[in-house]
């Protein structure tokens, strides 16, 4: 006798997921987090991590995001060769409604980031549809669904290439980790995928990331057999590049490397690798034809005591509204600076409109002489907030703008997320600008520092459009000083070094 599901049932339960994983990090990754925090010697990334683990409870307890980037949604779907779906729709119009629904609900709208079409037009959807669906097809008479929110900086940085038989994935995971940079938000974990064709391996490499991160316990047990000994030995050696949480230099990279396997051709060897980001999201439940799924919140327990706040005596504080050229050539790499005052924000899409109008000579809505330029999409705001979840996004997309604005529009420093690669650092280095770098990761707390916040041009980009916000104490770390000195070089390699010269920290 076959199960139905109904068609409301799969709805809801679709868009329930979505809320519950936009403001919950699943247990394992709070408690790896918390594990790492504890042993983690460099200042940088430990308050970064502090910064992390204080926006999760946050959210946990506001329900709203855990990141800005609500992510694009991936479905994998086991469909019970016994179960009947009581709709008329296709699963992916299904799945579609449930997006659609989770993501325009009005106690915790989610920022809407998909782009109906990825070469021309790149309009916005609004509702963040459509999803990404996996079906397969299983015995049995329940539907099992894995979802997950894929933010856009950590899913950038997928890598794919195809090896000779006889290559080492450990060489080519060491050799192009230190290439994806911390746009990706470490610290995450690795999911990779060996073997099949090329679809396969990006595919496996994806879903190993819905896996609960055990590193901890495996380090406890050992490991069982040649995959496990292969996950223990790239945890280690990519902790020990020294790249750390936000790619600040540390002790911890990444919580967990996932591997999944498929047979391949004689003369192939296809691997993926795609990373997973400090906001993390996944849910897992089953399709029973019974109603909804239900999702049991973590308790609060779970979360370390752990409460960043602002530190006065550590940090220097800047007032946005008297902001000099002179000022921001006095702050050294790595200081630690509380914002105050008036900055404007701007990302992707700003970048371009302003490029094209100063190229046609016409006057921008907005004046940036004296400014600082946060890159930034927020998610819009719920009762009483001037402004959503507001953490940064990758600085490095807007590099080859960084000259125009530095050199055209009066703008002396900017603030992302990661570092700056190096035709951005050239330029600020000319111009004796900064860069600074907000934590990804920290979304809802950073907004908290947020008390104005108004569109002053580019309505239309929605989430793009330039904003100007009014902060109290919002904290930043000087990632590129006037002279071009990046943390993000000096950071790692000094952490590679000490971490040469100490045993490997277990999880």
């Amino acid at each position: 006798m076959s199960v139905i599901i109904k068609e409301e049932d799969f709805i809801q339960s679709i868009a329930d997921g979505i809320q519950f994983i936009s403001y919950y990090h699943p247990v394992d990754y709070i408690r790896h987090l918390a594990r790492a925090y504890e042993r983690e010697e460099s200042p940088a990334a430990r308050d970064a991590m502090a910064q992390i683990l204080t926006n999760s409870r946050m959210c946990a307890e506001g329900k709203r995001p855990l990141c800005q980037d609500t992510g694009i949604v991936n479905v994998f779907l086991k469909v019970g060769m016994d179960v009947r779906f009581d709709t008329k729709r296709t699963l992916q119009e299904l799945c579609d409604e449930g997006v659609r629904r989770g993501y325009l609900n009005p106690d915790n709208p989610l920022r809407a980031s998909v782009l109906d079409d990825p070469l021309f037009a790149r309009k916005n959807t609004r509702d963040n549809t459509p999803c990404i669906l996996h079906v397969e097809l299983v015995p049995g008479d329940k539907v099992d669904v894995q979802l997950a929110s894929k933010g856009g900086g950590s899913e950038n940085k997928s890598k794919f290439a195809m090896l000779n038989p006889s290559d080492s994935l450990v060489d080519w995971v060491l050799k192009t980790v230190p290439t994806m940079g911390a746009g990706w938000c470490p610290p995450g974990m690795l999911g990779i995928g060996v073997g099949g064709t090329a679809e396969k391996a990006m595919l496996m490499a994806k879903q190993s990331l819905m896996e609960d991160i055990d590193m901890y316990e495996l380090l406890a047990r050992g490991p069982q057999n040649k995959l496990e000994e292969l996950r223990i030995e790239l945890y280690e050696k990519v902790n020990a590049l020294g790249i750390g949480a936000q790619g600040l230099g540390g002790l911890t990279t990444v919580l967990d490397v996932k591997i999944n396997t498929f047979p391949t051709h004689a003369a192939s060897k296809p691997v993926a690798m795609i990373p997973n980001c400090a906001a993390t999201r996944h849910a897992h439940f089953e399709l029973d034809g019974s109603g909804p799924a239900r999702l049991d919140p973590p308790s609060l327990s779970e979360w370390p005591e752990v409460h960043w706040a602002p530190d006065y005596n550590k940090s220097k504080q800047v007032d946005l509204n008297t902001l000099t050229k002179e000022e921001v050539a006095s702050w050294k790499p790595g200081q630690t600076l509380l914002l105050s005052g008036k900055m404007l924000t701007g990302r992707d899409a700003a970048h371009k409109r302003i490029q094209d109008m100063l190229a046609k000579g016409e006057p921008l809505p907005v004046d940036f002489t004296n400014r600082v330029i946060y890159y930034v999409g927020p998610v819009d705001p719920v009762r009483d907030e001037v402004v959503g979840p507001a953490g940064p996004t990758t600085a490095t997309r807007m590099d080859k703008f960084t000259d125009m604005m530095l050199e055209q529009t009066g703008l002396i420093a900017m603030i992302g997320k990661s570092e700056r690669g190096p035709v951005a650092i050239e330029s600020i280095k000319k111009h004796g600008s900064a860069y600074l770098m907000a934590v990804g990761g920290a979304a809802y707390l950073v907004s908290k520092a947020i008390r104005g916040a108004k569109v002053l041009g580019f309505g239309d980009l929605g989430m793009e459009a330039i904003y100007e916000f009014d902060v109290k104490d919002m904290p930043v770390t000087v990632a590129v000083d006037a002279q071009g000195t990046s943390v993000h070089t000096t950071g790692p390699k000094e952490w590679q070094a000490k971490i040469g010269k100490i045993p490997v920290a277990v999880a």
